[in-house]
């Protein structure tokens, strides 16, 4: 029988960490791991990452005197155990949960999130612009930055770490290898070699051999030094890192405190700077249900801690993404020249499914978004069609290459946007807001959203037959409507869109998947006696024009609707009308956008609540425009008779 006393209980913050003998970190970790495992059960959320950095955190904040030395966590999808140690803990069953803790860093949320996350590869670089400050004030705290090996494969990563090396400054950069196996075998002699290397001694002797090696000729000079960094690489598989400017220690095992710990106090006390830590762990490690999975746990749903099974919704309808998948395969079966690219995101985005029939036409190239755009571009320059299936959050990362490398050059990439709009649980960092916006002012480029899932089908099948331009499809997250689905996909005619009703008072222009709540306060409207029109556009670029002005002309009052910032499709259509002068023909015009702030995390129908792109927030913007006030209204909804 375990008679210890629960270490969590008594830890509130780091600072009662740093007061527990070393040998109590083992069983803190042990119950720190349990309590991640059992709220995340709860919550769901992202568990496989923070499992695999327990001992980790807990090192860390014991050996650094956080929050004055600056902790950084690359994407915080690593991060639930840092804020159960970081006087979060009676909150962390609230994780991404409305009005709960955000499920990555953020720097409203506590002192110990010196920097916000989500995205990733930033880490190195917003800690070296700490290092800098600090320097430049004059002060001596420590700043550490810790990213997983993942993260490594964006460019951003190696950007900063070059520009740390010119620098010269202060700082640690724990690189957390849990899946690349970029790693030799870790074990006592490593641990050895990485304690060794870390420790005054040789860093002493190695400064005086320096010293002596400056009195040598200048070209025994840098051979003496290249010798001995080599040599030091050979052991310890440094030598890119060196090469960077930066003081290699490791491979070490992520999991063994003994080996963490005087590794970590001895890059502490370092006055010489960047040093990077080679930190190798395990995804899921000491939970054996996310041990064994393929994925590790990376995003779980609410879950039994036993069995690790995780909760089973009902029966719905398709999600989008499965839908892309499906309508991508079957393009790809009728045109051998269809491929498909993903940055590192190939379940998230349906193309698992994809490079399960077309293995050697699917290329997944890392978090590397930047390189995956150009990459689709040099694919179109040859003829090939590819489909670049990126997050709109994440498609931010490349938009110069959108830009230069495909729009300029009019080479037809097709662009297929998961996650436009607001995608509930992940919050503000993964919003599908600005795609409309910073896609929108681009030359040579079609844009189309679809309302459905059906549409979704049509419009693969549309961007498969369609070389002339770039094209942009974007599609939200989660489950679709239920429609009946078609059984192959239907050509589009480009530009052009479709009437789902006509009235002749009231027009709601719709682009992409508010279509629904359009038909919502449609009926509402009808039933209040506003005779009212619902249009499904289709296509922002290029715009149905003639059916937009035909409207115009024969409605008393437009609102478009989109799931978009400002900027986007309703500021399109109202240039559309300025410059045919509907404007001053007594037309009322409203564009109902994304608002202009943030929207935290919550579930999507209330953020859609918030940001006034529901049924109800519909009728409400009609209402004012026909200047006629909610009070005003008598609902005419039927009541049920006896």
């Amino acid at each position: 029988m375990n008679t210890k006393t629960p270490l969590l209980d008594t830890v509130l913050s780091p600072a009662d960490l740093r007061g527990l003998a070393r040998a109590d970190l083992r069983q803190l970790a042990d119950e720190l791991r349990a309590e991640t495992v059992a709220a995340v059960s709860e919550t769901g959320g992202h568990l496989g990452a923070g499992l695999g950095v327990v001992e980790l955190t807990v090192a860390l904040h014991y050996t650094f005197n956080t929050p004055d030395d600056r902790l950084i966590w690359d994407v915080g999808h690593q991060a639930y155990p840092h804020k159960i140690l970081t006087g979060r803990r009676d909150r962390i069953r609230t994780l991404r949960k409305p009005g709960g803790l955000s499920g990555f860093t953020k720097r409203g949320e506590s002192e110990y999130d010196p920097f916000g996350a989500g995205h990733s590869s930033t880490s190195i670089s917003a800690g070296l612009g700490m290092a800098v400050a600090r320097d430049l004030k004059g002060e001596d705290n420590r700043i550490v930055s810790v990213i997983g090996d993942g993260a490594m494969s964006a460019g951003m990563a190696y950007e900063a770490m070059n520009n740390a090396g010119a620098l010269k400054s202060r700082m640690v950069v724990i690189l957390n290898d849990n899946d690349m196996s970029i790693a030799p075998p870790v074990g006592a002699m490593s641990a050895y070699f990485a304690r060794l290397i870390s420790g005054s001694t040789y860093r002493s002797v190695r400064k005086m051999l320096k010293d002596i090696a400056s009195f040598f000729p200048e070209g025994m000079e840098d051979k003496a030094r290249q010798i001995e960094e080599y040599m030091r690489g050979f052991l310890t598989g440094g030598t890119i890192f060196e090469e960077m400017g930066f003081y290699y220690v490791g491979p070490i095992d992520g999991h063994n405190l003994d080996h963490l710990l005087p590794v970590l106090e001895n890059v502490r006390d370092m006055k010489e700077g960047p040093i990077l830590v080679h930190v190798v762990t395990k995804k899921g490690h000491g939970y054996a249900p996310a041990e064994a999975s393929r994925d590790k746990y990376h995003g779980v749903s609410k879950f039994d801690v036993v069995t690790g099974e995780q909760a089973k919704s009902p029966p719905k309808a398709p999600s989008y993404t499965g839908v892309f998948a499906k309508a991508l395969i079957d393009a790809a079966e009728k045109d051998q020249d269809v491929v498909a690219v993903t940055a590192a995101m190939p379940s998230g985005t349906g193309l698992d499914k994809f490079a399960e029939r077309f293995p050697e036409r699917t290329f997944d190239v890392g978090i590397a978004e930047q390189h995956a755009v150009t990459f689709a571009a040099g694919l179109a320059s040859e003829g090939l069609k590819p489909f670049a299936a990126i997050y709109s959050t994440f498609l931010q990362r490349a938009y110069d290459q959108v830009v230069h490398d495909v729009a300029i050059q009019n080479l037809p990439v097709r662009f297929a946007i998961d996650r436009a709009g607001l995608v509930g649980a992940d919050g503000p960092t993964h919003a599908g807001a600005y795609d409309l916006a910073f896609l929108g002012t681009l030359p040579n480029m079609v844009l189309m959203a679809a309302a459905d899932e059906a549409e979704l089908v049509n419009m693969v099948a549309t961007q498969a037959a369609y070389s002339e331009h770039p094209s942009a499809l974007r599609y939200p997250r989660g489950e679709g409507t239920g429609v009946a689905m078609p059984e192959s996909g239907a050509i589009l005619p480009i530009g052009k869109g479709r009437i789902i009703q006509e009235g002749g008072r009231i027009c709601l222009l719709s682009y992409g998947t508010r279509l629904q709540e359009a038909e919502r306060a449609a009926a509402q409207l009808d039933a209040e006696g506003y005779r009212t029109s619902v249009v499904d556009a289709r296509f922002m670029k290029p715009m149905d024009s003639e059916l937009i002005l035909r409207l115009a002309r024969e409605h008393e009052i437009m609102l478009t609707l989109e799931e978009g910032a400002m900027g986007g499709f309703g500021a399109h259509v109202m240039d559309l009308l300025a410059r045919n002068a509907m404007l001053d023909s007594g037309l009322k015009c409203r564009a109902l956008t994304l608002p202009d702030n943030y929207i935290d995390h919550g579930v999507p129908f209330d953020m859609y609540d918030t940001a006034g792109l529901n049924a109800a927030q519909i009728v409400t913007a009609a209402r004012a425009l026909l200047g006629v006030s909610d009070a005003q209204i008598v609902d005419l909804k039927p009541t049920s008779k006896a």
